[in-house]
């Protein structure tokens, strides 16, 4: 390889791992910006757009062509200027670092779930309802200790690569514009990716943007969780009940999360009012509060293996 593009390589990978590091370090001495975080003006411009192209009456047809205007509108924009900012050196680096540390939520949805465990620990059951329900979109009024806790480690596996492990991937492969268009894209499919009368066709492209984009970092992370945890039964888990979910990404990274915790993940859980039969993921031991924290631990030993991995591919070239 000619040494000049392998000095280029080198100089690009390693602003990549320093800025991997960086982000991670601020994400831990901060955690997610308690106001004015940029996701939340998001998502207001995502339901102001919504009111405009949304129709009633449309075809399923003229809803999923007017989804997939208003993904193009959200997306392209800002993802273009983004890209265009990034061509100028120490600003692009910069900006980098500060869009990578705001897509990543390892610090607030630890600090999430530990309060769920607390709650628990404090046989508090009513403000564990509660704080599970910040994690995830089932209904909680009802919920036992069991079920909150099987819950809370349901969200922090899945969110640990929706949150975390996604967002590094896309940072490596594209950088600043990389990190943001995955990031809305993810947002934009927590908000229409729904398969409900409303949603089902005019969200329909931002759910299978979203499948698309997470599909290899799915896969990571349940290599991630595998690794760090118990690898055999992980990947037995992997391999024969991934299949079994609805979700195709959720399904690999919950079956190997539950193999590599040894817990029994998945089952009825209620929506809006309505209960859905899930399939049994994992194990036969069912959550307990201590296994909340066990699971942020093995989020938190992925970004360190992820980070690691990162940065010796930067000294590989140098």
């Amino acid at each position: 390889m000619d040494m000049s593009l392998w000095s280029v390589m080198a100089s690009v990978v390693t602003t990549v791992g320093l800025s991997v590091a960086l982000a991670l370090l601020l994400d831990h001495l901060w955690g997610e910006p308690r106001r004015w975080h940029p996701l939340v003006g998001f998502g207001r411009l995502v339901s102001w757009l919504e009111q405009r192209l949304w129709r009633a009456d449309s075809s399923p047809l003229a809803a999923r062509l007017r989804g997939m205007l208003g993904v193009a509108l959200l997306l392209i924009p800002l993802s273009a200027g983004v890209f265009y900012v990034s061509q100028f050196e120490w600003l692009g680096t910069a900006l980098g670092v500060l869009l990578l540390y705001l897509a990543i939520g390892g610090r607030s949805l630890a600090q999430h779930a530990m309060q769920v465990r607390d709650a628990l620990q404090e046989n508090n059951t009513a403000k564990a309802r509660t704080m599970v329900g910040r994690l995830v979109s089932r209904d909680t009024r009802t919920l036992n200790e069991t079920q909150i806790s099987k819950a809370t480690v349901e969200s922090v596996l899945e969110n640990g690569c929706d949150a975390v492990f996604a967002a590094l991937f896309w940072f490596v492969i594209a950088g600043a514009p990389g990190v943001i268009f995955y990031r809305l894209a993810n947002t934009l499919d927590a908000m229409w990716g729904y398969r409900n009368t409303r949603y089902q066709h005019f969200g329909w492209a931002a759910a299978r943007l979203d499948d698309v984009l997470n599909f290899i970092p799915a896969r990571l992370t349940a290599l991630t969780y595998a690794l760090l945890g118990e690898f055999q039964k992980a990947i037995r888990c992997w391999r024969h009940q991934a299949y079994n979910w609805k979700s195709p990404n959720a399904g690999p990274v919950m079956a190997a999360g539950a193999g590599a915790l040894s817990l029994q993940l998945g089952g009825a859980a209620t929506y809006h009012g309505e209960l859905q039969q899930r399939p049994s993921l994992g194990l036969d031991k069912l959550p307990q509060a201590r296994d909340i924290q066990r699971a942020v631990r093995l989020v938190n030993r992925g970004m360190l293996l992820w980070l690691l991995v990162i940065v010796m591919g930067g000294w590989f070239f140098v």
